[in-house]
């Protein structure tokens, strides 16, 4: 509850908000659109008082689709795509080989962390550049990063060493810099990733000062 963010665009602006404590400290019974959305409507208002807000104008190659979602898990909306990668369905992956959703152009198959035959290993996610940052509130070992890839017969390297095999792989962050390797059966690095982890880590006890 440190947070509140609203963002938000017109042709002309673009508008960012954060309300919360400078010192850190937790906010009470508000969240993003109790507080900082009535303030970037405010703000945009002021900015279109003397000029019409208007939609930006859409980008070349992107178009709107209906779509839905498996066992209600949204509600139903409008969504925009990338032309040709249009689906009217999404469905959580049960752990089965895999589920079917309905596109425009015929049958799309949601991918699970399995990967095709003829589909090279890779890392889905995070992606590279992610910046974690641990919860203060949180002990420290109750933290988990989780990794997914695509592929078979998988093995996880961290800063070089084993942490991990499989398709789904969880790691106890700890601070600093790190390289994510993906390796295949024969011991190949199929992907790599880096990611930073900012935070306090684990607090070593004081040890007394000898006089």
């Amino acid at each position: 509850m440190r947070d509140n963010w609203a963002v938000g665009y017109s042709r002309r602006y673009t508008v960012g908000v954060w309300v919360g404590n400078a010192s850190g400290a937790p906010m009470w019974d508000v969240s993003g659109t109790s507080g900082a959305a009535p303030i970037w409507a405010a703000l945009m208002n002021y900015l279109h008082k003397t000029e019409p807000s208007r939609a930006p104008l859409l980008p070349a190659g992107v178009v709107q689709s209906r779509i839905e979602f498996g066992n209600r898990l949204e509600a139903a909306r409008s969504e925009w795509f990338i032309q040709g990668t249009e689906q009217t369905v999404f469905a959580m992956n049960s752990g089965a080989d895999g589920t079917h959703s309905t596109r425009a152009t015929g049958t799309k198959r949601l991918k699970n962390a399995v990967a095709e035959p003829d589909t090279p290993p890779r890392i889905t996610a995070p992606a590279t550049g992610t910046i974690v940052a641990l919860d203060p509130d949180i002990p420290p070992n109750r933290q988990r990063l989780s990794f997914s890839a695509e592929g078979r017969n998988l093995r996880w390297l961290m800063d070089g060493k084993e942490f991990a095999r499989g398709a789904q792989a969880q790691w106890l962050p700890w601070p600093g810099r790190h390289v994510v390797q993906l390796l295949d059966a024969s011991g190949k690095v199929m992907d790599e990733i880096r990611l930073e982890v900012r935070g306090a880590g684990v607090k070593v006890a004081s040890q007394p000062i000898s006089k």
